[in-house]
């Protein structure tokens, strides 16, 4: 019972950390990405391919404030999208823009998704899934999996470690800080952990060289069935 009084502790915590974090996330990823930020998105979304359906459905989880929305909406007017967040503070922040196109949005955990087998042309994850503990993320890729369409793709933005002596120092404190113990081993571990759930992953970086974009498909034929 200790064990989880403490869990469900630190989870209270790190959504109200969230919470108020979503009242300048903006503002912060503006000096941090500079412009880098919407490159990576538009990135995102073009990578997603989903022009060939009339009416294409997505999931973005840990959706934050709705950038990579933004992004797939923009792309994909005739798209149908859904942002995901544990954090009602993200969402809201995510409801306040002017957002185009048909987007909802619903709380809850990553590692349990409320949504059928199959439903969604694309899931997305863009750099969050790092923060996850171990056990939530294996949990939450396999949900991803499941709520993917045999046709569809399952698209993961993370950071590339940089190769700078300070930038290095940089990123591998904001990974102590933000992710789980084991954050920094996963980031670094390529496409290992994807390949260990997906039969098809393929690697992509941005043009920045900044952010890798990992490709998983639950069926090795998966582009063949569009």
């Amino acid at each position: 019972m200790t064990n989880i009084y403490m869990t469900a502790r630190a989870r209270y915590w790190r959504r109200r950390y969230y919470d108020i974090f979503s009242l300048f996330y903006d503002r912060f990823i503006q000096l941090h990405a500079r412009q880098d930020e919407s490159g990576t998105r538009s990135f995102l979304a073009d990578s997603a391919a989903l022009s060939h359906f009339s009416a294409p459905l997505g999931l973005d989880i840990c959706c934050g404030t709705g950038a990579v929305l933004v992004a797939l909406a923009s792309r994909y007017p005739q798209g149908i999208f859904v942002g995901f967040d544990f954090s009602l503070g993200m969402l809201r922040a995510a409801q306040r823009k002017h957002l185009i196109g048909e987007i909802s949005f619903t709380q809850g955990n990553a590692a349990n998704l409320p949504f059928a087998d199959d439903t969604f042309h694309v899931v997305s994850c863009s750099h969050a899934l790092y923060e996850l503990k171990g056990a939530d993320r294996t949990k939450a890729l396999n949900e991803m999996k499941r709520v993917v369409r045999q046709d569809g793709v399952v698209l993961i933005m993370e950071h590339e470690p940089p190769s700078g002596a300070l930038a290095a120092f940089m990123f591998r404190l904001r990974l102590k800080a933000m992710g789980s113990f084991d954050a920094k081993e996963f980031v670094e571990s390529g496409i290992a952990p994807f390949q260990m759930i997906f039969p098809s992953v393929s690697l992509r970086h941005t043009p920045s060289g900044k952010s890798k974009l990992i490709c998983c498909r639950k069926c090795q034929d998966a582009r063949t069935q569009a």
